[in-house]
Protein backbone atom coordinates (compact mmCIF):
# COMPACT_ATOMS: atom_id res chain seq x y z
CA UNK A 1 0.00 0.00 0.00
CA UNK A 2 1.30 3.46 -0.94
CA UNK A 3 1.04 6.40 1.42
CA UNK A 4 0.03 9.46 -0.61
CA UNK A 5 -0.11 13.14 0.33
CA UNK A 6 -2.03 15.75 -1.66
CA UNK A 7 -0.65 19.27 -1.08
CA UNK A 8 -2.59 22.38 -2.17
CA UNK A 9 -2.63 26.04 -1.04
CA UNK A 10 -6.27 26.12 0.19
CA UNK A 11 -9.48 24.14 0.13
CA UNK A 12 -11.70 26.78 -1.45
CA UNK A 13 -14.32 25.73 -4.00
CA UNK A 14 -12.25 26.23 -7.13
CA UNK A 15 -11.32 23.97 -10.00
CA UNK A 16 -8.00 22.50 -8.84
CA UNK A 17 -9.29 22.09 -5.30
CA UNK A 18 -12.36 20.18 -6.52
CA UNK A 19 -10.17 17.88 -8.60
CA UNK A 20 -7.83 17.23 -5.68
CA UNK A 21 -10.71 16.35 -3.38
CA UNK A 22 -12.29 14.12 -6.01
CA UNK A 23 -9.00 12.29 -6.46
CA UNK A 24 -8.35 11.95 -2.72
CA UNK A 25 -11.81 10.53 -2.14
CA UNK A 26 -11.63 8.17 -5.10
CA UNK A 27 -8.24 6.50 -4.67
CA UNK A 28 -8.84 2.83 -3.71
CA UNK A 29 -8.25 2.38 -0.02
CA UNK A 30 -6.91 -1.16 -0.46
CA UNK A 31 -4.00 0.32 -2.46
CA UNK A 32 -3.53 3.82 -1.05
CA UNK A 33 -3.47 5.55 2.32
CA UNK A 34 -4.39 9.17 1.57
CA UNK A 35 -3.75 12.40 3.48
CA UNK A 36 -4.06 16.05 2.49
CA UNK A 37 -2.20 19.19 3.52
CA UNK A 38 -3.00 22.85 2.92
CA UNK A 39 -0.06 25.18 2.49
CA UNK A 40 -1.84 28.38 3.55
CA UNK A 41 -5.30 27.73 4.99
CA UNK A 42 -8.26 25.39 4.82
CA UNK A 43 -11.69 26.00 3.28
CA UNK A 44 -15.15 24.52 2.78
CA UNK A 45 -13.89 21.44 0.92
CA UNK A 46 -12.17 20.13 4.06
CA UNK A 47 -15.55 18.78 5.17
CA UNK A 48 -15.69 16.55 2.10
CA UNK A 49 -12.23 15.18 2.82
CA UNK A 50 -13.15 14.54 6.44
CA UNK A 51 -16.31 12.70 5.39
CA UNK A 52 -14.15 10.45 3.21
CA UNK A 53 -11.74 9.76 6.08
CA UNK A 54 -8.92 11.87 4.63
CA UNK A 55 -7.08 13.81 7.39
CA UNK A 56 -5.95 17.35 6.60
CA UNK A 57 -2.92 19.15 8.03
CA UNK A 58 -2.28 22.92 7.81
CA UNK A 59 1.27 24.11 7.16
CA UNK A 60 0.19 27.73 7.87
CA UNK A 61 2.33 29.58 5.35
CA UNK A 62 2.00 33.28 6.23
CA UNK A 63 4.22 35.19 3.82
CA UNK A 64 4.81 35.16 0.09
CA UNK A 65 8.32 33.87 0.78
CA UNK A 66 8.14 31.91 4.03
CA UNK A 67 11.19 29.78 4.89
CA UNK A 68 9.61 28.78 8.19
CA UNK A 69 6.68 27.21 6.32
CA UNK A 70 9.14 25.38 4.08
CA UNK A 71 10.85 24.02 7.18
CA UNK A 72 7.55 22.92 8.73
CA UNK A 73 6.51 21.23 5.51
CA UNK A 74 9.85 19.44 5.20
CA UNK A 75 9.59 18.11 8.76
CA UNK A 76 5.97 17.04 8.16
CA UNK A 77 6.97 15.09 5.05
CA UNK A 78 9.86 13.41 6.83
CA UNK A 79 7.69 12.40 9.76
CA UNK A 80 4.88 11.18 7.52
CA UNK A 81 7.12 8.85 5.51
CA UNK A 82 5.04 9.37 2.38
CA UNK A 83 5.68 7.28 -0.70
CA UNK A 84 4.09 9.83 -3.04
CA UNK A 85 3.53 13.58 -2.77
CA UNK A 86 1.33 15.32 -5.32
CA UNK A 87 1.33 19.12 -5.42
CA UNK A 88 -1.27 21.48 -6.90
CA UNK A 89 -1.12 25.17 -7.94
CA UNK A 90 2.01 27.34 -8.15
CA UNK A 91 2.76 28.02 -4.46
CA UNK A 92 2.22 24.42 -3.36
CA UNK A 93 4.11 23.21 -6.43
CA UNK A 94 7.10 25.35 -5.48
CA UNK A 95 7.16 24.68 -1.72
CA UNK A 96 6.07 21.07 -2.10
CA UNK A 97 8.75 20.07 -4.56
CA UNK A 98 11.51 21.72 -2.54
CA UNK A 99 10.32 20.15 0.71
CA UNK A 100 9.81 16.71 -0.86
CA UNK A 101 13.36 16.75 -2.22
CA UNK A 102 14.75 17.73 1.19
CA UNK A 103 12.62 15.10 2.93
CA UNK A 104 13.63 12.34 0.53
CA UNK A 105 10.10 11.54 -0.69
CA UNK A 106 10.52 8.81 -3.33
CA UNK A 107 7.86 10.00 -5.83
CA UNK A 108 6.83 13.60 -6.55
CA UNK A 109 3.97 14.42 -8.93
CA UNK A 110 3.07 17.98 -9.91
CA UNK A 111 -0.41 18.86 -11.18
CA UNK A 112 -0.70 21.83 -13.55
CA UNK A 113 -4.26 22.93 -14.23
CA UNK A 114 -4.00 25.83 -16.69
CA UNK A 115 -2.09 27.30 -19.58
CA UNK A 116 -0.63 29.84 -17.18
CA UNK A 117 -0.07 32.82 -19.42
CA UNK A 118 0.08 35.02 -16.32
CA UNK A 119 3.49 33.66 -15.37
CA UNK A 120 6.41 36.00 -15.81
CA UNK A 121 10.14 35.39 -16.17
CA UNK A 122 10.64 34.51 -12.49
CA UNK A 123 7.72 32.06 -12.30
CA UNK A 124 8.80 30.36 -15.52
CA UNK A 125 12.35 30.03 -14.23
CA UNK A 126 11.04 28.46 -11.02
CA UNK A 127 8.93 26.02 -13.03
CA UNK A 128 11.84 24.99 -15.23
CA UNK A 129 14.14 24.49 -12.26
CA UNK A 130 11.67 22.61 -10.09
CA UNK A 131 10.54 20.39 -12.97
CA UNK A 132 13.75 18.47 -12.33
CA UNK A 133 12.40 17.71 -8.84
CA UNK A 134 9.21 16.14 -10.25
CA UNK A 135 8.96 12.58 -11.44
CA UNK A 136 5.96 13.69 -13.50
CA UNK A 137 4.36 16.99 -14.34
CA UNK A 138 0.74 16.17 -15.13
CA UNK A 139 -1.30 18.57 -17.24
CA UNK A 140 -5.07 18.31 -17.22
CA UNK A 141 -5.27 18.93 -20.99
CA UNK A 142 -3.06 18.65 -24.04
CA UNK A 143 -2.88 22.45 -24.10
CA UNK A 144 -1.32 22.48 -20.62
CA UNK A 145 1.19 19.78 -21.52
CA UNK A 146 2.15 21.65 -24.69
CA UNK A 147 2.62 24.86 -22.67
CA UNK A 148 5.06 23.24 -20.24
CA UNK A 149 6.85 21.42 -23.03
CA UNK A 150 7.37 24.86 -24.55
CA UNK A 151 8.92 26.04 -21.26
CA UNK A 152 11.53 23.33 -21.61
CA UNK A 153 10.14 20.56 -19.37
CA UNK A 154 11.50 17.28 -20.80
CA UNK A 155 8.97 15.11 -22.61
CA UNK A 156 9.71 12.09 -20.40
CA UNK A 157 8.56 14.05 -17.33
CA UNK A 158 5.23 15.13 -18.87
CA UNK A 159 1.91 13.29 -18.77
CA UNK A 160 -1.66 14.28 -19.63
CA UNK A 161 -4.61 13.22 -17.48
CA UNK A 162 -7.90 14.95 -18.19
CA UNK A 163 -9.81 16.43 -15.28
CA UNK A 164 -12.83 14.38 -14.29
CA UNK A 165 -16.43 15.15 -13.48
CA UNK A 166 -18.80 13.19 -11.25
CA UNK A 167 -22.23 12.24 -12.52
CA UNK A 168 -24.09 13.42 -9.44
CA UNK A 169 -27.90 13.50 -9.48
CA UNK A 170 -29.14 16.88 -10.73
CA UNK A 171 -30.56 19.08 -7.98
CA UNK A 172 -34.31 19.60 -7.81
CA UNK A 173 -34.88 23.21 -8.73
CA UNK A 174 -37.63 25.68 -9.54
CA UNK A 175 -36.08 27.95 -12.22
CA UNK A 176 -38.67 30.68 -11.70
CA UNK A 177 -38.00 30.74 -7.97
CA UNK A 178 -34.24 30.99 -8.54
CA UNK A 179 -34.77 33.98 -10.82
CA UNK A 180 -37.05 35.60 -8.30
CA UNK A 181 -34.42 35.19 -5.57
CA UNK A 182 -32.04 37.21 -7.73
CA UNK A 183 -34.63 39.90 -8.35
CA UNK A 184 -35.14 38.84 -11.97
CA UNK A 185 -38.47 38.24 -13.75
CA UNK A 186 -39.47 34.58 -13.33
CA UNK A 187 -39.69 34.10 -17.11
CA UNK A 188 -36.34 35.76 -17.93
CA UNK A 189 -33.67 33.96 -19.90
CA UNK A 190 -30.76 33.28 -17.54
CA UNK A 191 -27.06 33.08 -18.40
CA UNK A 192 -24.61 31.95 -15.71
CA UNK A 193 -20.91 32.69 -15.27
CA UNK A 194 -18.95 30.88 -12.56
CA UNK A 195 -15.32 31.68 -11.90
CA UNK A 196 -12.73 33.88 -10.26
CA UNK A 197 -13.11 37.55 -11.06
CA UNK A 198 -9.56 37.92 -12.36
CA UNK A 199 -8.07 39.02 -15.70
CA UNK A 200 -7.85 35.45 -17.03
CA UNK A 201 -11.64 35.12 -17.15
CA UNK A 202 -12.25 38.35 -19.14
CA UNK A 203 -15.52 39.07 -17.37
CA UNK A 204 -15.37 42.65 -18.66
CA UNK A 205 -15.80 41.16 -22.15
CA UNK A 206 -18.93 39.42 -20.93
CA UNK A 207 -20.36 42.68 -19.57
CA UNK A 208 -19.64 44.49 -22.82
CA UNK A 209 -21.28 41.62 -24.69
CA UNK A 210 -24.37 41.95 -22.51
CA UNK A 211 -24.38 45.64 -23.33
CA UNK A 212 -24.53 44.74 -27.03
CA UNK A 213 -27.52 42.48 -26.29
CA UNK A 214 -29.54 44.85 -24.11
CA UNK A 215 -31.85 45.98 -26.88
CA UNK A 216 -31.87 42.92 -29.16
CA UNK A 217 -32.43 40.45 -26.29
CA UNK A 218 -34.05 42.49 -23.49
CA UNK A 219 -35.25 39.41 -21.57
CA UNK A 220 -31.70 38.13 -20.96
CA UNK A 221 -30.42 38.25 -17.39
CA UNK A 222 -27.00 37.15 -16.12
CA UNK A 223 -25.76 35.82 -12.79
CA UNK A 224 -22.03 36.16 -12.05
CA UNK A 225 -20.85 33.75 -9.36
CA UNK A 226 -17.42 34.13 -7.83
CA UNK A 227 -15.14 36.74 -6.36
CA UNK A 228 -11.70 38.13 -6.96
CA UNK A 229 -9.55 41.23 -7.37
CA UNK A 230 -11.62 42.69 -10.22
CA UNK A 231 -15.02 42.50 -8.57
CA UNK A 232 -15.28 46.19 -7.65
CA UNK A 233 -14.14 47.29 -11.11
CA UNK A 234 -16.58 44.92 -12.79
CA UNK A 235 -19.49 46.12 -10.68
CA UNK A 236 -18.56 49.68 -11.60
CA UNK A 237 -18.43 48.76 -15.29
CA UNK A 238 -21.86 47.10 -15.06
CA UNK A 239 -23.23 50.34 -13.66
CA UNK A 240 -21.62 52.41 -16.40
CA UNK A 241 -23.18 50.13 -19.03
CA UNK A 242 -26.59 50.44 -17.33
CA UNK A 243 -26.68 46.70 -16.62
CA UNK A 244 -27.48 47.00 -12.91
CA UNK A 245 -30.97 45.55 -13.35
CA UNK A 246 -29.82 42.80 -15.68
CA UNK A 247 -26.70 41.47 -13.97
CA UNK A 248 -26.25 40.16 -10.44
CA UNK A 249 -22.85 39.68 -8.76
CA UNK A 250 -23.53 36.85 -6.33
CA UNK A 251 -20.05 36.28 -4.86
CA UNK A 252 -19.08 32.83 -3.66
CA UNK A 253 -22.00 30.42 -3.54
CA UNK A 254 -22.36 26.93 -2.10
CA UNK A 255 -25.29 26.10 -4.42
CA UNK A 256 -23.67 26.42 -7.85
CA UNK A 257 -25.24 23.16 -9.15
CA UNK A 258 -28.66 24.54 -8.22
CA UNK A 259 -28.00 27.83 -9.99
CA UNK A 260 -26.63 25.98 -12.99
CA UNK A 261 -29.63 23.69 -13.17
CA UNK A 262 -31.89 26.75 -13.23
CA UNK A 263 -29.97 28.55 -15.98
CA UNK A 264 -30.52 28.46 -19.74
CA UNK A 265 -26.88 28.73 -20.74
CA UNK A 266 -23.45 28.75 -19.09
CA UNK A 267 -20.93 31.27 -20.43
CA UNK A 268 -17.13 31.35 -20.11
CA UNK A 269 -15.26 34.18 -21.92
CA UNK A 270 -11.74 33.23 -20.73
CA UNK A 271 -8.40 34.06 -22.27
CA UNK A 272 -6.93 30.70 -21.23
CA UNK A 273 -7.93 27.65 -19.21
CA UNK A 274 -6.66 24.17 -18.44
CA UNK A 275 -9.75 22.03 -18.67
CA UNK A 276 -12.48 24.21 -17.13
CA UNK A 277 -14.44 22.52 -14.35
CA UNK A 278 -17.43 24.79 -14.87
CA UNK A 279 -17.78 23.58 -18.45
CA UNK A 280 -17.60 19.92 -17.42
CA UNK A 281 -20.21 20.53 -14.70
CA UNK A 282 -22.49 22.39 -17.10
CA UNK A 283 -22.26 19.65 -19.70
CA UNK A 284 -22.99 16.98 -17.11
CA UNK A 285 -26.18 18.89 -16.25
CA UNK A 286 -27.08 19.04 -19.98
CA UNK A 287 -26.54 22.80 -20.12
CA UNK A 288 -25.33 24.36 -23.37
CA UNK A 289 -22.06 26.26 -23.12
CA UNK A 290 -21.10 29.52 -24.82
CA UNK A 291 -17.36 30.04 -24.50
CA UNK A 292 -14.27 31.44 -26.11
CA UNK A 293 -11.90 29.20 -28.05
CA UNK A 294 -9.36 29.39 -25.23
CA UNK A 295 -6.55 26.86 -24.80
CA UNK A 296 -8.03 23.96 -22.84
CA UNK A 297 -11.67 24.90 -23.44
CA UNK A 298 -11.47 23.72 -27.04
CA UNK A 299 -10.64 20.20 -25.83
CA UNK A 300 -13.99 19.83 -24.10
CA UNK A 301 -16.39 22.06 -26.06
CA UNK A 302 -16.90 20.93 -29.65
CA UNK A 303 -18.12 23.99 -31.53
CA UNK A 304 -21.61 23.51 -32.91
CA UNK A 305 -22.00 20.08 -31.29
CA UNK A 306 -21.68 20.47 -27.51
CA UNK A 307 -21.62 24.26 -27.34
CA UNK A 308 -20.69 27.40 -29.24
CA UNK A 309 -17.21 28.92 -29.38
CA UNK A 310 -16.08 32.42 -30.35
CA UNK A 311 -12.61 33.89 -30.85
CA UNK A 312 -11.10 35.29 -27.65
CA UNK A 313 -12.13 38.91 -27.26
CA UNK A 314 -14.45 38.92 -30.29
CA UNK A 315 -17.55 40.37 -28.66
CA UNK A 316 -19.91 40.34 -31.68
CA UNK A 317 -19.51 36.57 -32.08
CA UNK A 318 -19.89 35.96 -28.35
CA UNK A 319 -23.04 38.11 -28.40
CA UNK A 320 -24.46 36.30 -31.42
CA UNK A 321 -23.85 32.89 -29.84
CA UNK A 322 -25.58 33.90 -26.62
CA UNK A 323 -28.49 35.44 -28.50
CA UNK A 324 -28.91 32.42 -30.77
CA UNK A 325 -29.08 29.93 -27.91
CA UNK A 326 -31.53 31.85 -25.74
CA UNK A 327 -33.76 32.33 -28.80
CA UNK A 328 -33.61 28.68 -29.86
CA UNK A 329 -34.41 26.41 -26.89
CA UNK A 330 -34.48 23.34 -29.12
CA UNK A 331 -30.93 23.88 -30.29
CA UNK A 332 -29.84 24.70 -26.75
CA UNK A 333 -31.37 21.45 -25.52
CA UNK A 334 -29.67 19.45 -28.29
CA UNK A 335 -26.27 20.97 -27.53
CA UNK A 336 -26.78 20.32 -23.82
CA UNK A 337 -27.68 16.67 -24.42
CA UNK A 338 -24.65 16.16 -26.65
CA UNK A 339 -22.48 17.86 -24.05
CA UNK A 340 -23.64 15.50 -21.33
CA UNK A 341 -22.95 12.50 -23.54
CA UNK A 342 -19.43 13.73 -24.26
CA UNK A 343 -18.67 14.61 -20.64
CA UNK A 344 -19.66 11.15 -19.41
CA UNK A 345 -17.82 9.41 -22.23
CA UNK A 346 -14.53 11.34 -22.13
CA UNK A 347 -14.17 12.99 -18.72
CA UNK A 348 -15.44 10.59 -16.06
CA UNK A 349 -14.09 11.06 -12.55
CA UNK A 350 -13.44 7.33 -12.27
CA UNK A 351 -11.12 7.43 -15.28
CA UNK A 352 -9.15 10.36 -13.85
CA UNK A 353 -8.70 8.58 -10.51
CA UNK A 354 -7.68 5.30 -12.18
CA UNK A 355 -5.03 7.03 -14.28
CA UNK A 356 -3.48 8.78 -11.29
CA UNK A 357 -3.53 5.53 -9.31
CA UNK A 358 -1.73 3.76 -12.13
CA UNK A 359 0.79 6.61 -12.40
CA UNK A 360 1.62 6.50 -8.69
CA UNK A 361 2.17 2.76 -8.77
CA UNK A 362 4.29 2.86 -11.93
CA UNK A 363 6.53 5.59 -10.54
CA UNK A 364 6.84 3.93 -7.13
CA UNK A 365 7.74 0.59 -8.72
CA UNK A 366 10.45 2.27 -10.78
CA UNK A 367 12.01 3.71 -7.61
CA UNK A 368 12.18 0.44 -5.71
CA UNK A 369 15.61 -1.16 -5.59
CA UNK A 370 15.96 -4.25 -7.72
CA UNK A 371 15.78 -7.51 -5.80
CA UNK A 372 19.12 -9.22 -5.24
CA UNK A 373 19.53 -12.38 -7.32
CA UNK A 374 19.15 -15.57 -5.29
CA UNK A 375 22.14 -17.81 -4.94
Amino acid sequence: MLKVLQLIPTLDRSGAEKQMVMLSRGLPRDRFQVEAAVLTRSGPLEAELAAAGVPTTSIAKRFKVDPFALGRLTRFLKAGKFDVVQTWIFAANAYGRLAARRAGVPVVVTAEMAVDLWKGRIEKAVDRRLATYSDRLVGNSNAVVDYYRGLGVPADRLEMIYSGVADDPPPAVDPAAVRAEMGFPPDAKLALFVGRLAPQKRVADLLKTLDLLQHVQPDLRTAIVGDGPLRRDLEKLAGQLELTEKVRFLGHREDVPRLMAASDVVVLPSEYEGLPNVVLEAMTLSKPVVATAAPGTTEVVVDGKTGLLSPIGHLPTLARNLRDLVRDPRRAQALGAAGRERALAEFRAEDMVARFADLYERLAAAKRPAASPSR
